[in-house]
């Protein structure tokens, strides 16, 4: 059996029965039916609790004469954002905060769960940059599709229709690339500082493994803010009209 976190070891023993049943309605057979749930799903789930629990705190102290910390901090955070998708998506940019914002605070919050005794980044599991990745490669397809009609074919044509039959399959494993693009550069640097932090701790004299926290911290924030970066450039080019 794989080592489990406190956390999962938490989880697996109040909630195996239930997941199992779960996964067994879906066909699915996990190789430890005593603890079904890994490490990366708890630290997922956990994630998702603070994110919950911060916006919680937000809405409840939101006040305009005398704004508190959390206001203040979700203020910059939404002014930072903002700026950053009207000077890269334009036009009709407010619609798209949401998701980019939430998305970036996400990977953020799992990149720094590594710096934590006793957690790991969930995205030091390749599985979960993945499924942002997933996620962000349909939503603005979506978004194109929604912004263009049947003219987004456009944008995988080419400017000439005799290149068609050769632009065609270029863009389409370019767009496929974008999933492992994206994928691979954040799960490649968190499991990395994830590992250098481990072998810091366990090797080195006390006191210069806070230079391995400092650099976990530094890659954590570039990560994640890369990733929401590169979503706002392909969310501007599926939804621009001048394909």
């Amino acid at each position: 059996m794989p080592t489990q976190l406190l956390f999962t070891k938490f989880l697996n023993a109040h909630f195996a029965g239930a997941v199992d049943t779960l996964l067994g309605a879906l066909d699915i057979h996990p190789a430890y039916p005593e603890a079904p749930i890994s490490n990366a799903v708890a630290m997922e789930l956990l994630v998702s609790l603070v994110l919950l629990a911060y916006f919680l705190v937000v809405r409840a102290s939101l006040n305009v004469e005398r704004p508190g910390t959390f206001q203040h901090i979700a203020e910059i955070a939404h002014g930072f954002v903002s700026e950053q998708s009207e000077s890269i998506i334009g036009h009709g940019y407010e619609r798209f905060i949401s998701f980019v914002s939430v998305l970036g605070m996400f990977i953020l919050v799992s990149n720094l769960m590594g710096l934590v005794p006793g957690l790991e980044s969930p995205t030091a599991n390749v599985v979960v940059p993945l499924g942002c990745a997933i996620l962000t490669f349909f939503y603005y397809h979506y978004h194109g599709i929604r912004a263009n009609g049947p003219g987004y074919i456009k944008q995988f044509l080419g400017p000439v229709w005799w290149l068609y039959p050769l632009m065609l399959p270029i863009e389409l494993i370019s767009h496929c690339a974008r999933v492992l693009s994206l994928t691979v550069r954040l799960y490649a640097n968190m499991f990395a500082g994830d590992l250098l932090t481990l072998v810091a701790f366990s090797i080195i004299p006390r006191g210069i493994p806070l230079l391995a926290l400092g650099l976990h911290f530094g890659v954590a924030v570039i990560q994640a803010y890369v990733f929401m970066l590169l979503s706002m450039i392909y969310l501007s080019l599926a939804v621009a009209h001048d394909h």
